[in-house]
């Protein structure tokens, strides 16, 4: 008889999980949205705060709070054998078309590992239903060697005991390949528990016909959106100047964490044990709002979710729209009133000097079970997968963003769709998943947010109900 779930209190989905398509004359395969559990990446999925990722050009530190993880080039030895044996690797489906990544990835390391071999676990394409199942398999000491998980289950599954902290085994040069931000997200009390596999982010989708018909720049600046908005809606050239997600859902906290890292703010202490809002948060919501004040964005924007601003976009209703990485393909897709008149950029800021702004990850990372009984050949399976070949794979295969620094700034990549052709400049931030109760933290963010940009509360006041309920939260423990 299996024991109870210990997963108490659900992680909202991320706002989508989308699977991929094969990439296709330089354009990626219109993804298919499903439901997912962070915010993000594949999906949604979301991640971390600054930190001991590796550093490069133009990636910036994410600005979450965070202790930052205890890594070490003195690491234990892994039980097992690291060259021979079985593992049995969960995962949902990455793409949709062509082949399956999946398989052509355990091809791969198997014939470098010929001695190790990978059975395929298909997971449920819902996050919420996968990481319910997951928590109940690991806590009754069963489950896979190795599954592929959201971003933001790093405190969820470590505070439980129901992943690896593989910091303990893989050493710091290791955690050093991958885009700064990355690690100190897949983080939770000073170890590190998720590799990062594959990631997504916010960009800024913008109208190049429109800008260049107006002799204008893609904008750098909040500032600027704003004013190149206004000059299109005089122009009646659109019905709306920016979209973005704002609606009662994770989206909202995701959008927010970009407003937020760029006014210097943080939602959680170091040690997450209280909020650390403040006038950061409280400016940053500000600017949020001033979109739909202005008259910039719908009026109905604290209903939108990503399909919402999916749809004004393609069918050339909107200037600018913040989402992710599927965002373009999707633009450029049959039946899209956008078709060859989208660019794409790294996230605006407040400030020009400080561009770009923040862009929110998401994404999926490999976590081992603690229950596995050879977890020197895990470490060796997620050690392959995060390595340039199958780094590579996952982006010309499936059009996945990479997350080691080598792969994301290659011009192999870089030269398969405009989104992988920045993704080196951006700068991330995570959402505040260095809880366990992270589930009650996004809820008091994306809760008054949206109440805030429906002009239902202040921003003073949105800021001072979510350091409430945070607190209140932090402090009923696990």
């Amino acid at each position: 008889m299996q024991p109870p779930n210990p997963f108490s209190a659900p992680t909202p989905p991320t706002p989508r999980r989308r699977r991929r398509g094969t990439v296709t004359a330089g354009v990626l395969a219109a993804g298919v949205a499903l439901a997912l559990s962070g915010c993000g990446s594949t999906g949604n999925s979301n991640a971390s705060t600054s930190g001991s990722g590796g550093l490069s050009s133009g990636s910036g530190s994410s600005g979450t709070a965070t202790t930052a993880p205890k890594t070490s080039n003195n690491v234990a030895t892994a039980k097992g054998n690291a060259t021979s044996g079985n593992i049995t690797w969960e995962a949902s489906p990455i793409n949709t078309s062509g082949p399956d990544v999946r398989q052509v990835l355990i091809k791969a390391f198997e014939k470098q590992y010929p001695n190790i071999h990978v059975t395929l676990q298909s997971a449920p394409t819902s996050t919420t239903t996968y990481q319910s199942q997951l928590m109940t398999q690991i806590a009754g000491g069963s489950g896979p060697d190795v599954f592929m998980g959201d971003v933001i289950w790093p405190a969820q599954f470590g505070a439980r005991g129901l992943a690896v902290p593989i910091s303990k085994y893989l050493p710091t040069s290791y955690f050093n390949t991958f885009a700064k931000g990355l690690i100190a997200g897949a983080s939770y009390n000073g170890q590190v528990y998720g590799a990062p596999f594959f990631q997504d982010e916010g960009f800024l989708y913008y109208r190049k016909d429109l800008l260049a018909k107006d002799g204008l720049q893609p904008p750098k600046t909040w500032a600027q959106v704003q004013s190149d908005s206004k000059t299109m809606l005089a122009k009646h050239q659109v019905q709306y100047g920016y979209v973005f997600q704002a609606a009662d859902y994770e989206g909202a906290t995701c959008d927010f964490m970009e407003f937020l890292a760029d006014e210097g703010g943080t939602v959680l202490t170091s040690n997450a044990k209280k909020a650390s809002l403040g006038p950061a948060a409280v400016k940053a919501l500000a600017l949020e709002d001033s979109f739909v004040q202005k008259g910039l964005s719908p009026k109905n924007e604290s209903t939108f979710e990503e399909a919402n601003a999916m749809t004004a976009f393609q069918n050339g209703q909107a200037a600018f729209m913040r989402n992710w990485d599927y965002g373009y393909s999707t633009s450029q897709a049959s039946g899209s009133k956008v078709i060859g008149k989208v660019g794409v950029e790294p996230m605006p800021s407040v400030s020009a000097s400080n561009w770009p702004g923040y862009s929110n990850i998401g994404g999926w990372n490999l976590y081992i079970n603690p229950h596995s009984k050879n977890v020197a050949a895990d470490l060796t399976f997620i050690k392959w997968m995060t390595g340039q070949t199958a780094q590579t794979d996952l982006s010309t295969v499936a059009s996945e963003i990479p997350t080691i620094n080598v792969v994301r700034n290659s011009a192999k990549v870089k030269a398969i769709n405009p989104v992988l052709a920045i993704v080196g400049e951006t700068k991330l931030v995570a959402r505040p998943s260095q809880t366990p109760k992270y589930a009650a933290v996004s809820q008091a963010i994306y809760q008054n947010v949206s109440q805030s940009v429906a002009g239902s509360e202040s921003p003073s006041a949105a800021v001072k109900n979510m350091t409430s309920s945070i607190n209140n939260a932090l402090g009923g423990g696990l």
